[in-house]
């Protein structure tokens, strides 16, 4: 008698939630169906670019659209729109978007199983870490002001003293950001205590640094990190005001056990982020 095999979406044996994107997964034998709902306003570019890297999706795609249109675009300009019943396969090197106000929903059988599972819990080198992202704020008006040369001094000058703080609480810096950096801790207690550090040698220097702290899994690619803690980190960086720290719902919710203090700053619409997001502000220990 053949092996009867039996899967159903609505109980995948992965379930994974992507900023405008869920994807259900479900494993038969060899091979891995996944059922994708993009929302309207998704785009690879914007919603899944930041945690993968890369200009262009390099995933080769083979399915069909169950409803809602799938938008392909290439680097020479063609663009490509699949509507329901259409069967595609997508070369490597593209971006993707939902077109219109419709939710896109389709079934993928090839190409999907190595780039989901870069995001699955427990799947390749993924750890949980606290991420901490600085940012300088008005750093064009005061290049202006200093102009090039003394600017570029400041600047080094400011990633020295950060660094020298990272090094102080234990924090591992991942790269730098333009005119901020990302570095990963330990502890929301090690990255809140070292984001006030750094914060304070900036006000020194006359400069003004907004920073984000966020506790979710990444995964380690060499000397980087990706995944969407990543992107969701640097939202939250992003809501925060000039010399104001501000972190997640999550990452309060640990820090206080260990008596940090905190300012509610009620709900806010992170771009690129599904839902509200509730944030706080970190008073820094005097």
């Amino acid at each position: 008698m053949a092996d009867r095999r039996t899967k159903n979406f609505a109980t995948p044996d992965d379930l994974l939630r992507l900023p405008k994107m869920t994807a259900q997964l479900v494993q038969l034998g060899e091979v891995t169906l996944s059922k994708l709902t993009n929302e309207p306003g998704w785009r690879w570019s914007e919603h899944i670019k930041p945690s993968v890297g890369g200009d262009w999706c390099q995933v080769r795609h083979m399915g069909f659209v169950l409803s809602g249109q799938l938008g392909i675009l290439y680097p020479d300009g063609t663009e490509i729109v699949y509507g329901p019943d259409d069967a595609f396969e997508i070369a490597p090197g593209h971006d993707g978007y939902t077109v219109g106000d419709d939710p896109c929903v389709q079934i993928l059988f090839a190409g999907n199983r190595p780039f989901f599972d870069s995001f699955l819990i427990g799947s390749g080198n993924r750890v949980l870490a606290t991420l901490l992202f600085t940012d300088l704020v008005g750093s064009t008006a005061k290049a202006s002001e200093l102009g090039d040369a003394r600017w570029r001094g400041l600047i080094s000058e400011h990633f020295v003293a950060a660094r020298a703080e990272l090094e102080r609480y234990r924090g591992r810096e991942v790269k730098t950001t333009g005119d901020g950096l990302l570095a990963t801790f330990d502890s929301p207690g090690q990255a809140l205590r070292c984001a006030a550090a750094i914060q304070g040698v900036a006000r020194r220097d006359g400069l003004s640094m907004r920073a984000g702290v966020h506790i979710g899994e990444v995964e380690l690619v060499e000397d980087d990190i990706r995944g969407v803690t990543v992107h969701e980190a640097s939202r939250v960086m992003a809501a925060a005001e000039a010399d104001e720290i501000l972190v997640s719902a999550l990452t309060r919710t640990i820090a206080e056990t260990s008596g940090l203090r905190f300012e509610d700053r009620g709900a806010h619409e992170l771009k690129g982020l599904d839902g509200t997001w509730q944030l706080s502000a970190y008073i820094a220990e005097q």
